[in-house]
C-alpha cells in the first residue's frame, strides 16, 4: 500500500497530527487506508485539501461551513454556492465591524470622561450609568 503517513501529511500541510485526526472525525477528510501495520495512509491530494480547509478558515468560514462547501463540491452535480456564501460572510463581517465600531465609540466616551470604576464611577460626565448598577430599578419621579 502507498500513501502518506499522518506525520508527513501534517508537516506538508502545516497542521499538527491532532488537527488531521479531528478533521477526519468531523468528516472533512475521508478516512484513510491503513497499512498492514495499522498506520494511516493518506492520498497525496490530502495535503492540498488541508490547505483549502485552512484557507477557507482564514477567510472566516467555520468548520461547519467548510464541511458544507466541501460536501457541495463532492456531489455528482455540485451547486456552486461559494460566491453566495462569500457574499453572506461579507455581510456578517460588516455587521461585526459595525458592532465593534459602536463598542469602540462607547469605550472612547468612557476614556474621554475619565471614568474610574465600573461600580462607583465618580467622573462628572459619565456616559454609562455605572452608578445605577445593582441599585435596582429607578423609583417613580
Amino acid at each position: 500500500m502507498t500513501g502518506l503517513r499522518s506525520g508527513e501529511v501534517a508537516e506538508r500541510a502545516g497542521v499538527n497530527i491532532q488537527t488531521l485526526r479531528y478533521y477526519e472525525r468531523r468528516g472533512l477528510l475521508p478516512a484513510p487506508d491503513r497499512s498492514l501495520g495499522g498506520h494511516r495512509l493518506y492520498p497525496p491530494d490530502t495535503v492540498a485539501l488541508l490547505q483549502v480547509i485552512k484557507a477557507a478558515q482564514r477567510l472566516g468560514f467555520t468548520l461547519d461551513e467548510v464541511a458544507e462547501l466541501l460536501d457541495t463540491g463532492r456531489r455528482r452535480h455540485p451547486t456552486p454556492d461559494l460566491r453566495q456564501r462569500a457574499i453572506d460572510k461579507i455581510a456578517e463581517i460588516d455587521a461585526r465591524i459595525a458592532d465593534l465600531a459602536a463598542i469602540r465609540t462607547a469605550l472612547t466616551e468612557v476614556v474621554d470622561a475619565e471614568c474610574d470604576s465600573l461600580t462607583n464611577c465618580t467622573c462628572p460626565r459619565c456616559p454609562i450609568p455605572f452608578l445605577t448598577i445593582g441599585a435596582g430599578p429607578p423609583g417613580p419621579e
